[in-house]
């Protein structure tokens, strides 16, 4: 087979189905084409192959994720939630996949089908993104369905539940806070890359580089615009939808403070000599599942490119970009700049 179509992952020692005896195998990957409900979808395939016979297999466990894939790539067309979109949302609320059925008025194995196997319809679909947007309505089904939960264990989802309700109530809060600071900015143009300010994709850039990255504050502001300005760069569009001012820092985005209030991390102090620097740590996995392939090659570019650089340096980095050199102090940076971005290579 042409390398060109495949990606080696690794070898393994592995049970040949083909040579009946244990040896070195492959495991690749490569795109591939299925139907799901006859519709195409186009995923990414795992499978074995053994250089001795060339051939190819599949034990049952890489089957099955490869079908879970497909199944997922075709939800992903309809806008539906994927299955570990549907886990992450019950893992928030710290049921088991019974409870999460339960409370959702299903049957008890419902659940465990829609992250394992089966595609949900859309009105069930529908139900599960309420139950994730709207604490307030869990709380609502929980008290409908309460017979289905022992009294202990009702009190202690209850008590989560609600918990989630003051959580949504300070996101809703500081959402609020960072649209003000755009308010000028709710067209597209080239101050925002031609792109809505989208917080949800801010609040997942950053849980992606505090997990792995960890930065301090002033090297994340950098990391985001480099995430910007190369996504602009690349595709005509920015990322975030975030603006960007000229500061003595370099590039920092409009209600920094705020952006970096936002759920998906936490900051810490540490003293540092003299001064106090603020790292950055994530409060939640990462949801890659949120990010196209493109979006995920641009910040995997940027993290492997920063990682160690400490923030002196990243700072002095950008401070030769031509959009902090041909921009004046206070200045929104124009994203038509970013077309002179230094593309390093790793």
């Amino acid at each position: 087979m042409n390398a060109l179509n495949y990606l080696l992952i690794k070898e393994a020692q592995y049970d040949c189905p083909f040579c009946d005896e244990n040896h070195l195998i492959q495991i690749r990957k490569r795109m591939t084409k299925s139907l799901v409900k006859n519709e195409p979808v186009e995923y990414e395939q795992i499978y074995y192959y053994c250089a001795v016979e060339d051939e190819e297999f599949m034990p049952s466990k890489v089957m099955d994720k490869n079908l879970l894939k497909a199944r997922n790539e075709y939800r992903k067309k309809k806008g539906l939630l994927s299955s570990g979109g549907i886990k992450e949302i019950r893992i928030n609320y710290c049921l088991t996949q019974k409870e999460f059925s339960n409370l959702l008025g299903w049957g008890d194995v419902t659940i465990q089908r829609y992250e394992n196997k089966l595609i949900q319809d859309e009105t069930y679909d529908n139900l599960i993104k309420m139950v994730a947007e709207n604490p307030s309505f869990a709380l609502k089904l929980l008290d409908k369905h309460k017979e289905m939960f022992q009294g202990d264990r009702y009190l202690e989802i209850r008590g989560i539940i609600k918990s989630k309700i003051k959580e949504k109530g300070n996101y809703f809060l500081k959402v609020q806070q960072i649209s003000n600071y755009y308010i000028d900015f709710e067209e597209k143009s080239d101050l925002n890359g031609y792109k809505i300010l989208d917080i949800e994709k801010i609040n997942n850039v950053l849980s992606y580089f505090a997990k792995y990255i960890n930065p301090y504050k002033v090297k994340m502001m950098k990391l985001l615009w480099y995430t910007d300005a190369l996504n602009f760069k690349k595709f005509g569009v920015s990322m975030t939808g975030l603006v960007y001012q000229h500061l003595p820092m370099g590039a920092v985005p409009l209600g920094y403070n705020e952006i970096l209030s936002l759920p998906s991390i936490k900051i810490e102090e540490e003293y540092i000599k003299d001064y106090i620097g603020y790292k950055i740590y994530p409060n939640k996995e990462v949801n890659l599942s949120s990010f196209s392939l493109e979006e995920l090659n641009i910040l995997q570019s940027v993290a492997n490119f920063f990682k160690n650089k400490n923030t002196e340096e990243v700072v002095e980095y950008m401070h030769n970009e031509a959009a902090y050199i041909e921009t004046n102090s206070n200045q929104i940076i124009p994203y038509s700049l970013a077309q002179q971005v230094k593309e390093f290579k790793i």
